[in-house]
């Protein structure tokens, strides 16, 4: 029971968590829950179709498939939070500003929330697919009973929503005049996390050399098992023992972002 606690508040954590910024960063945007939500259910829906063909997955590219599907959804994701950044850029100003006048040109803002709503399914879909994939193997094994995975999984998803809640309350009570960069850094430290994760399946499929490993090891500060590390991994992709190649994306991402936010914040000023 405790282990499948355990994987569901895991899994469960690193959606809320995404879910629950992604939520606080749109709320200026009208529908933005409509749009949410349909994240949400798209990659429930995906995730149950994933599952159920996991075994014809597993077999692509010689038993590499998991990795690189995976991998894919990571990559199209990481695509989706840079470009909402970019765009928060050069629209978050006017957004704070004046909502009521976004309310009227909401064609440009469901441009940026459909991306959004594209990065929550696959997010959902990737941690929804593997949480039950771990089912399938309990039940394959007969190591757990139904009863005891139910409760135990009932029990980490409650304790995951619990967290995306209380992740979403405290970022709408920061100033607006703070809000828009405190969220645009979050999500960007959330896209260099998913970067990182890439350069490891594109590795583990043997496509990407990991030129160090690991480049460092912090284990002795923030053991990637414990509950600040958990977090940490929800939050930003904390590996304790990151490969250099893992680094380099995360930095990658990091830059590029921050240099094309800063053009479009540049942009948006002139326009404006």
């Amino acid at each position: 029971m405790f282990n499948a606690t355990l994987i569901v508040f895991r899994e469960t954590l690193e959606a809320a968590l995404i879910i629950g910024m992604v939520a606080a960063a749109t709320r200026q945007i009208p529908r933005h829950a409509v749009w949410i939500t349909l994240g949400v259910v798209l990659g429930l829906a995906g995730a149950v179709g994933v599952a159920s063909i996991a075994g014809q997955i597993g077999q692509w590219a010689n038993g590499m498939g998991h990795e690189l599907f995976n991998a894919a959804v990571l990559a199209i994701a990481v695509a989706m939070l840079a470009w909402h950044n970019i765009w928060m850029a050069g629209h978050g100003r006017k957004m704070a500003d004046d909502a009521r006048a976004l309310g009227k040109s909401a064609t440009s803002g469901d441009r940026a929330i459909t991306a959004v709503t594209i990065a929550i399914a696959l997010t959902v879909l990737r941690e929804g697919s593997e949480t039950v994939l771990f089912f399938f193997g309990i039940f394959a094994g007969g190591s757990l009973g139904a009863a005891p995975l139910v409760e135990g999984s009932l029990l980490g998803l409650l304790a995951g929503v619990i967290a995306g809640i209380l992740i979403y309350r405290g970022l709408v009570r920061i100033p607006v005049r703070h809000f828009f960069r405190v969220t645009a850094w979050l999500l960007l430290f959330v896209a260099a996390g998913m970067a990182a994760q890439l350069a490891q399946l594109l590795t583990q499929a043997d496509l990407l050399p990991p030129l160090v490993q690991p480049l460092w090891d912090s284990s002795g500060l923030v053991a990637p098992d414990s509950a600040l590390g958990t977090l940490l991994h929800a939050l930003i992709g904390y590996e304790a023992q990151p490969s250099a190649a893992q680094v380099i994306f995360a930095v990658a991402v990091l830059i590029f972002v921050q240099l094309a936010s800063l053009r479009a914040r540049d942009h948006g000023a002139r326009a404006n």
